[in-house]
């Protein structure tokens, strides 16, 4: 019986871990997305032609998209605000 619990326990414990780089990665994608979309609104800022606007404004919309669809999933996940910041030492400290 306890070589039963220990390999359950064993899936559990990686059921979880697997659960937190999830979330991990799900935040670092959603800094990411930021970032994009930051430059996204500087490119349209600066452009004078109009491909160049066109692209800007293709490229803005694009970010947005991603960055809204991915904090919908952290919504959905229930990622705190804590956890962006615990991911961002834990770059930091690399």
């Amino acid at each position: 019986m306890s070589s039963w619990f220990r390999f359950w326990n064993r899936k559990k414990q990686a059921t979880e871990q697997a659960l937190q780089n999830d979330r991990y990665m799900l935040v670092q994608e959603i800094r990411k997305a930021h970032l994009e979309w930051e430059i996204a609104q500087r490119r349209f800022d600066y452009v004078t032609e109009k491909e160049q606007i066109d692209y800007s404004i293709y490229a803005l919309e694009a970010a947005e998209k991603r960055f809204e669809m991915l904090l919908r999933q952290a919504k959905n996940a229930k990622i705190t605000a804590r956890e962006v910041a615990v991911s961002r030492e834990m770059e930091g400290s690399s």
